[in-house]
């Protein structure tokens, strides 16, 4: 056989295996589009969610809006948000992303984000820069309007 019918046979054979194989795998996992940030680190006790639907997050999970972070005594978190926001969450401590709302074309949006106890220190994104008056954090006594861009904020458990 000629040299190039067997480099044709050899390339048909894998193009075959491969639409064979593309054929039997799973589908690839669509995009999350309700994700808005993603876990770069995790340490310790840390969990997301309530109670009846707590998960650990490994790094590279997504945190979407309205979610819950919470982190024991050896716990910590830090989220990057989709604006480039990072959220630092520190030990003992309990996080609310309230709101995040985020165009990547005209860069504007809102974040609240509500600590319930603990710390959290936030290095801010592109929101902040382009409408600070829209980046919020609160907690139990009071919400802290942002006009830096590295900024830690702790509060203690309600009593």
């Amino acid at each position: 056989m000629p040299l190039h019918h067997t480099t044709f046979l050899t390339a048909a054979l894998a193009l075959a295996m491969a639409t064979a194989q593309a054929q039997t795998a799973p589908p690839a996992a669509a995009p999350d589009a309700t994700r808005v940030g993603t876990f770069k680190l995790v340490q310790g006790e840390t969990w997301v969610g309530r109670a009846e639907q707590r998960r650990t997050p490994q790094p590279g999970d997504g945190l979407r809006e309205t979610e819950r972070v919470h982190t024991g005594a050896d716990g910590a978190a830090t989220v990057l948000l989709k604006d480039g926001t990072a959220l630092t969450v520190g030990p003992n401590s309990t996080l609310d992303l309230s709101r995040f709302q985020y165009d990547a074309t005209t860069q504007q949006g809102s974040l609240l984000v509500d600590l319930l106890r603990g710390s959290v220190r936030v290095v801010t994104g592109l929101l902040a820069r382009v409408n600070p008056d829209l980046f919020k954090v609160q907690t139990p006594t009071s919400v802290v309007g942002v006009r830096g861009t590295d900024f830690i904020v702790e509060t203690q458990a309600a009593q």
